[in-house]
Formats: structure tokens, C-alpha cells, sequence
């Protein structure tokens, strides 16, 4: 079957009963797998209706390009579609054959996959304001099998995105009351486009041994990698001046005092 042939329905609990949030990067690495095997049952279930149709054994069958064809003559086919049709119309099945091809799986993994990788991070900061500006930054992560390149590339460079933004620019900050003070975007400081580097990107790819796709989880690698690669890197160029830390976010004012408390610049 075809991208252009699956409509997937997103947290709406009109149509699913039933689910959790995603968290740990696992939507792929355990919801995919789920996927995967409930799609293997709609298949079979579709293999048997498409040989009563085809009027040989499902054992006849191979399943490519979205149909079944019988084995040596592949003239003679189903689709999916077909099948599903049947389903619907109900008057020629084959015995104890229900009409349905709904099918549900569940993906329990005895162990979790994690992905790794390796984010370095060039910063210039000027000494005389404490503008830390990041001259390039370098992402390489292995994140298993990879199903859509596109939607990798997106998630590492969106995560990287943020993580800067945790290191130079976010802060929740409370008054003695505990009432928020930057609460909206007046105070609390994004980054635009304009704000962040080109990210240059790439992976190596080892398949994870813990779920049959052989995948591992994504979401997060650009956000626990890149806010501790910022801050060290700032760190590192205000090393000779006697400083070993910067509370994030390393906003200027932080950078320039840190400086100045370290006594590496007049």
C-alpha cells in the first residue's frame, strides 16, 4: 500500500478510546512496533478473505505492492482494498470468517533502546558584554534504523534548537510569593531563526536489537545534548580568565559577571 492510502488519526479520543502520552522517545520504538504487528494481522486477516476471492489457499499468496498475488500467476490478485470491500458487503466470506479487518496489537519491550551520539559546539563570547555567539555546532547521532530521514533530520534540529535555548536564553523566574514572573513572552526569552545557528547534522546507524524495526528514539537527542555542549563550550573559552561555571542561561549579564567575579577582565 501507498503513504497516500493510510489516513493515521492523531490523540483524538472520538476515534481512539484508549492511549498514553508519548515520552522517552518512544513513539516509534514501542507505539511503531504496536503499529507494525496490528498491521501483520489486518494482513492476514486480508490474506484469507483474498484467497476465498481468488478461490486457491492463503498459502498461494504473496503479498507485494499493496496485493495478493498467486504464487506463478501474478495476474491473479487482491488488493487490500478489495478485501476491505468484501469485509464491507458481508455476503462472501469464508466460514467463520468475521466480517472485520479491524485489528489491535500491543508492544510491551523486555528491555528499552537508547540512542547515542556526539554534539560539539564552537562559541565566541566577547569579553566586554558577555555575548556568547555560537559559530558552529555539529551533530552526529545513531539513532538505529532509520524509517523517514526527513522527519530524523527535523526532530534532531528542532531538539538542538531548544536546547540552546534552555543554555542562553529560557528562565522561570519567581518572586518570594512563588507567582511567575516571566509568564509571557515579554519576559520569557525565545530564540527566533535568526538567533541559532546552521546545524550540520549526521548519523551512523546501528540497529537496536530490542524491538524488531531495530529502531531507537529520537525526540530528545538535540535537547540532553545540546544544552550541556553550549554551556561547556562557553565555559571553555572563559576558562583562561578563571571561570568554571555560568548558571544557565548564560544570558550576557551572567557572563560578564562571572567574568568579573573570576577577576579576568578589568
Amino acid at each position: 500500500m501507498g503513504f497516500d492510502d493510510v489516513e493515521v488519526l492523531h490523540g483524538d479520543t472520538r476515534s481512539s478510546h484508549k492511549g498514553l502520552d508519548t515520552y522517552g522517545s518512544r513513539s516509534l520504538a514501542v507505539g511503531g512496533i504496536a503499529l507494525v504487528e496490528a498491521c501483520r494481522k489486518v494482513r492476514d486477516k486480508a490474506r484469507t478473505i483474498a484467497a476465498h476471492m481468488l478461490e486457491c489457499s492463503p498459502d498461494d499468496l504473496e503479498f507485494t505492492g499493496g496485493a495478493f498475488r498467486v504464487k506463478g500467476t501474478p495476474d491473479a490478485s487482491k488488493t487490500i482494498a478489495d478485501a476491505a470491500f468484501a469485509v464491507f458487503a458481508a455476503h462472501d466470506l469464508p466460514d467463520g470468517v468475521e466480517a472485520s479487518l479491524d485489528a489491535d496489537a500491543t508492544f510491551d519491550p523486555q528491555t528499552f533502546s537508547f540512542p547515542h551520539g556526539s554534539h560539539l559546539c564552537a562559541v565566541e563570547v566577547d569579553t566586554q558584554t558577555g555575548r556568547a555567539e555560537i559559530r558552529k555546532y555539529v551533530a552526529v547521532d545513531d539513532v538505529g534504523k532509520v524509517v523517514n530521514p526527513m522527519i530524523v533530520e527535523g526532530q534532531v534540529h528542532g531538539g538542538v534548537a531548544q536546547g540552546i535555548a534552555q543554555a542562553l536564553y529560557e528562565e522561570a523566574i519567581f518572586d518570594e510569593s512563588g507567582t511567575l514572573l516571566t509568564g509571557s513572552l515579554t519576559e520569557y526569552t525565545l530564540p527566533s531563526s535568526a538567533d541559532l545557528p546552521e546545524i550540520v547534522s549526521d548519523r551512523t546507524e546501528t540497529p537496536a536489537t530490542s524491538n524488531p524495526l531495530g529502531v531507537k528514539g529520537v525526540g530528545e537527542a538535540g535537547t540532553i545534548a545540546a544544552t550541556p555542549a553550549v554551556v561547556n563550550a562557553i565555559v571553555d573559552a572563559l576558562r583562561p580568565y578563571g571561570v568554571d561555571d555560568v548558571q544557565m542561561p548564560c544570558t550576557p549579564e551572567r557572563v560578564w559577571r562571572a567574568i568579573r567575579t573570576a577577576g579576568g577582565a578589568s
